[in-house]
């Protein structure tokens, strides 16, 4: 007898939602998840490989609960006077966000954001049983101090979610609009830097505001500018005391040995690791040049992609890129199609792609 979902006793807030995912084609220039595309560097790869080596002689016991040595290689990496006992880590920076949501949210309670925006922070926020608030932007997607204070008042939720960068357009939120929302907010308010290593290096990280918010915390993703993707590695920085909290909802030993091991070798080798950022910085704004040139409209961005509009027919472009072997995203904003900025090779391989198609696709 087959079985389906319909038949099983889910939770009745979990019928008819649909799990994250992005496409996966083994297309030759796939750019639709804001991957770094840059493979790790080879010296740097077998430093990581040997504190590895050395970490499985005793992958027989537990790994140290409290990952300390890991905490350590992050606030140093991220600097601002913060100390170990400031930090926290998981399995990529949406199990970061997960223990927050654990911890400050659940049944009867609500989070807020403002949309378009990360995908995953409704289904995080619903899979622990909290409801998703969405308010709204400005039509170029940015926010403003006021406007962004006065929406979080009326919403009331116990979790506030700024994203900067934002993703999927890749807005920059000024330090102004995050302390107007903590000042406006009674809950807990999150950062989500997870692109801020392509931000311009003159632009201040919200790091600067934790001193006297208790409330306040800043994620962060070894996935992006650090090309570790594959290895599952988010952190963020906030008050000890919230830390405490994050202990409480966490899996016992949640981060393994070998993860450990491997984030602290790519932390040591931080300044290789992000000798590729400038290089990917060029590439997004060459995007943003010629996807001008050709017609379309993109969006400024801090980050490591680019939102366009102009597209016509999003769906037909995507399938038109697609059969000519290039692989982007339909975030579902009408009109617009997100693209990561990748390789020189692979950013030329979109160009030319698109260019082939015709803006009136």
């Amino acid at each position: 007898m087959t079985v389906s979902l319909d038949d099983l006793p889910l939770r009745d807030d979990l019928r008819g939602l649909r799990p994250y995912g992005a496409p996966q084609a083994p297309l030759p220039v796939a750019l639709n998840v804001n991957e770094n595309t840059h493979p790790v560097p080879e010296a740097v790869a077998s430093d990581i490989l040997d504190d590895i080596a050395v970490a499985l002689r005793d992958v027989n016991r537990y790994p140290d609960r409290e990952f300390t040595t890991l905490r350590e290689g992050f606030a140093a990496y991220l600097g601002h006077n913060l100390q170990a006992e400031n930090i926290w880590a998981g399995n990529g920076s949406n199990e970061v966000l997960q223990h927050i949501l654990q911890a400050f949210a659940g049944p009867g309670r609500t989070a807020f954001g403002f949309g378009p925006t990360y995908s995953m922070y409704p289904l995080l926020t619903q899979g622990t049983g909290a409801r998703w608030i969405s308010g709204v932007r400005d039509s170029d997607y940015s926010l403003t101090a006021d406007d962004a204070a006065a929406q979080v008042r009326a919403a009331d939720a116990d979790v506030i979610i700024l994203c900067a960068p934002n993703n999927p357009t890749g807005t920059p939120l000024g330090l102004d609009v995050v302390e107007a929302v903590y000042e406006a907010a009674r809950g807990i308010v999150i950062v989500d830097e997870a692109y801020q290593e392509f931000a311009p290096r003159e632009s201040p990280s919200a790091l600067t505001l934790l001193p006297g918010r208790p409330r306040l915390a800043i994620s962060r993703t070894m996935s992006k500018a650090f090309a570790f993707a594959g290895a599952r590695v988010g952190y963020l920085a906030a008050d000890p005391a919230f830390i405490d909290a994050l202990r409480l909802v966490r899996l016992p030993y949640h981060l393994s040995a070998l993860t450990q091991a491997a984030a602290v070798a790519a932390l040591r080798n931080a300044p290789t690791m992000l000798s590729m950022v400038d290089e990917i910085v060029e590439q997004r704004d060459r995007i943003s040049a010629t996807l001008e040139a050709l017609g379309y409209t993109p969006h400024e961005s801090w980050s490591n992609f680019v939102l366009f509009g102009g597209v016509t027919d999003p769906a037909a472009t995507w399938r038109a890129l697609y059969d000519r072997g290039v692989l982007i995203r339909d975030v579902g904003i009408p009109g617009h199609l997100r693209v990561t900025a990748g390789t020189e090779a692979e950013t030329t391989a979109f160009l030319d792609a698109l260019a082939s198609i015709g803006s009136a696709a």
